[in-house]
């Protein structure tokens, strides 16, 4: 009988260009959240690598933060994922919608 799988690939593109793998994203103990690694699990997830749902629990975020990610990337990049700019970021892209 065969059993309905998802295929997933063994690896998907980084923000940066590199090559990612299960192996290679940041550990499930991570604590600290820099913007590489921020970006490194959403290009996992918009990969396929990972579901959101995989990414939640192994990294213990809810769903609502791992959005939020997703968002500061589709809005500003890499840069938006920066804690110390949020409101910064947030603000050009409500100037932006505005036009």
């Amino acid at each position: 009988m065969i059993e309905n799988q998802k295929i997933r690939p063994s690896r998907v593109i980084g923000p940066l260009g590199e090559q990612l793998t299960l192996d290679t994203l940041p550990p499930p103990s991570t604590t600290r959240w820099v913007v590489r690694r921020k970006a490194e699990v959403v290009a996992a997830v918009n990969g396929g690598l990972l579901s959101v749902d995989e990414v939640c629990a192994r990294y213990g975020l809810t769903v609502e933060e791992f959005a939020g990610w997703q968002r500061a990337i589709d809005r500003s990049g890499m840069p938006g994922l920066r804690v110390t700019r949020i409101q910064h970021y947030r603000s050009l892209y409500e100037r932006q919608q505005k036009y």
